[in-house]
Parts: C-alpha cells; structure tokens; sequence
C-alpha cells in the first residue's frame, strides 16, 4: 500500500505547471490561456482556432475546459440588428490564485482528515500494545 501510494505522489507531482497540476489541463489549453493573456482584446472561438492554427471544434473545447477550470471568462457581444456572440478573455490572475489557494488548503485539510481518521482506527486497536508497554 505504502508503494502505491508514494508512487500516485510521485506521478502527481510530474505535471509542470499550475494549468496542469490543478486542473489536469492539456498542452492546447495553455496556449490558448497564453494567447488570450498576450492579446490586448478579447476574443471569439473563430478568432482563437485561427491565432493557434487549429480546427474550430478544438479550439472550442479548449475554450470549454479553461471556463470550466475558471481561468477565461465568456461575454456576449450583442449585434445592433439583433444576435449575438461570444468572446473570450482571462480571468484575474489574483482571482485564480486565491482559487487554487483555497482548493489547495480544501485538499490539505481532507487528507489532514483521513489521516486522523486511519489515526484513530488503527493506533488503539483492542489488543496491540502501545509504544510504551512494549
């Protein structure tokens, strides 16, 4: 158990960035995030799958990943004559870092949790001695 379990941290540990770490991002995802934090304007999926050289379908879902983690943000451009469409840009880099904070701190305490738990189920087991009546 003891080799599974340091061997799951260690695989943990191998991602190379926060987008990756927390969220399990891919490779597009970062460039997509990299890109709209480089562009002075906000913009729509169109506009995003040209800038990266990419299909349409694949710039949108990485567009879907990054709303989900929290990193971009969705606006609606309304047209004067009626419809609209979206456009995309990051969200504050305060913001997402108090976010990470905090589900690092939510992780932290769960294990902190179980550990306490496994503590309290395993130490004082009915018929095992203690440390000290050893």
């Amino acid at each position: 158990m003891a080799d599974s379990m340091s061997e799951m941290l260690r695989q943990d540990m191998q991602c190379e960035g926060l987008l990756e770490c927390f969220h399990n991002l891919k490779e597009i995802d970062k460039d997509v995030f990299r890109l709209l934090n480089e562009t002075d304007e906000s913009l729509t999926v169109d506009g995003i799958a040209d800038k990266i050289d990419r299909e349409r379908s694949t710039a949108y879902r990485s567009v879907q990943r990054l709303l989900q983690a929290g990193f971009i943000q969705k606006e609606q451009i309304n047209y004067e004559q009626g419809g609209y469409y979206h456009v995309y840009h990051p969200r504050a880099a305060e913001d997402i870092t108090q976010e990470m904070q905090r589900m690092l701190n939510d992780w932290y305490a769960k294990m902190g949790q179980l550990i306490g738990e496994f503590s309290e189920k395993y130490d004082d087991e009915p018929g095992q001695l203690s440390p000290t009546e050893n």
